[in-house]
């Protein structure tokens, strides 16, 4: 049997959510999406994108980021985060990892805010890898002392919490959401950005949409342009989907940490195997183990056995355009390193059942128990 790395449910439901759009009888779909998530995340203001990367490239929009302004980001995170800043013509700078929780090493966050005050120094994009978010409260602390903007790329975080309070609504300036992560394809594409300040939510509102006014008394055909923006609106059949899942989410999340308790059980003695490490608010939205040595014939070899993995991720510094950029070598960055030699990421998802979950651990099993 061959268990895909991710596959989401798509069943009655959504297809009569669907059909209502397709039928007229859902004409503000995005705005009931919109209304919904701010009452699931508890966020003042929520705002659909048509992906994830739309909603991060309009949180640097939103925060008037220039050229010449530097963002500081993890050097382990999916290459949207940097990509956004360069858009701009900005620098992302970039700080080691956590080796546990694969995050921003908030130590060596800090270490760099101290001992570079500058003007320029715009914000942080703090990635939650997996979900599980870093010590926000020090990180909200660290942004108010230095004085830079908290961006989060909770694209693997939809339904997480941090002290029983949803990631959107703890603190953040702006949290971008991802309904199609990397790896983790959904049938639909789709973003979200959420925040609590409503001058940064207008102003993202109306760059989301060429930065176009229309006067609502007027013909609807006239109108004006007042910045520089782009087309990021979300599709009607996109937000029908999506609302639909977005009801389902907790229940996913609860089955997603049923099954990461199987995992951890079953593969907690497995030679040459590290099982995660993680907090009780751990959504599990990703599942990393560590492979001591020889990942990537690991993963072969579970492929031969049907089982897709994948990566989360290849650090920054690894890559063509950011190492030549920034003249950055390969040691830069150990413990991201270190890390990607080993991480890998199985098959975590509500759709998979209880005999794909003990297939996927007897085929670890089996794999590690012939590597020397």
């Amino acid at each position: 049997m061959s268990i895909p790395f991710y596959r989401v449910e798509v069943g009655g439901d959504e297809r009569e959510k669907i059909d209502e759009v397709f039928d007229g009888e859902a004409p503000n779909i995005v705005e009931d999406l919109e209304a919904a998530f701010e009452s699931y995340t508890g966020a003042g203001y929520a705002l659909a994108t048509s992906h994830g990367t739309a909603a991060l490239h309009l949180a640097m929009l939103a925060i008037d980021l220039k050229r010449g302004d530097k963002v500081l980001c993890s050097i382990n995170a999916y290459p949207s985060v940097p990509e956004v800043v360069r858009h701009f013509d900005a620098e992302p700078i970039f700080i080691d990892i956590n080796p546990d929780t694969f995050t921003i090493d908030l130590d060596k966050l800090e270490a760099y805010l101290a001992e570079n005050k500058s003007k320029k120094l715009k914000a942080v994009i703090v990635s939650h890898v997996a979900g599980q978010s870093v010590e926000l409260d020090r990180l909200y602390a660290m942004a108010k002392e230095y004085d830079v903007k908290i961006v989060e790329d909770a694209s693997d975080a939809l339904g997480a919490t941090y002290n029983g309070q949803k990631i959107g609504s703890t603190g953040a300036d702006i949290t971008c959401f991802d309904f199609s992560p990397h790896l983790r394809r959904n049938v639909c594409n789709g973003g979200m950005l959420v925040c609590d300040d409503e001058e940064i939510m207008e102003r993202a509102r109306s760059l989301r949409n060429h930065a176009m006014v229309i006067d609502e008394e007027g013909l609807g055909y006239i109108y004006d342009v007042v910045d520089i923006g782009s087309q990021y609106m979300m599709s009607p059949l996109d937000a029908a989907t999506i609302l639909v899942q977005l009801e389902k989410q907790d229940e996913n999340i609860e089955r997603q940490r049923a099954i990461a308790e199987i995992f951890n059980e079953r593969l907690a003695d497995a030679p040459h195997i590290r099982t995660p490490i993680a907090n009780e608010e751990h959504p599990y939205s990703l599942y990393i183990i560590k492979v001591d040595k020889n990942r990537d014939s690991f993963a072969r070899e579970l492929a031969a056995r049907g089982i897709e993995c994948g990566l989360h991720y290849i650090p920054l510094h690894l890559l063509s355009y950011y190492k030549t950029k920034y003249s950055l070598r390969v040691n830069d960055f150990p413990i991201a390193l270190r890390n990607y030699q080993q991480v890998l990421s199985i098959p975590n998802y509500a759709a998979l059942s209880d005999d794909q979950v003990e297939e996927i651990c007897d085929a670890i099993l089996d794999v590690a128990s012939t590597r020397v």
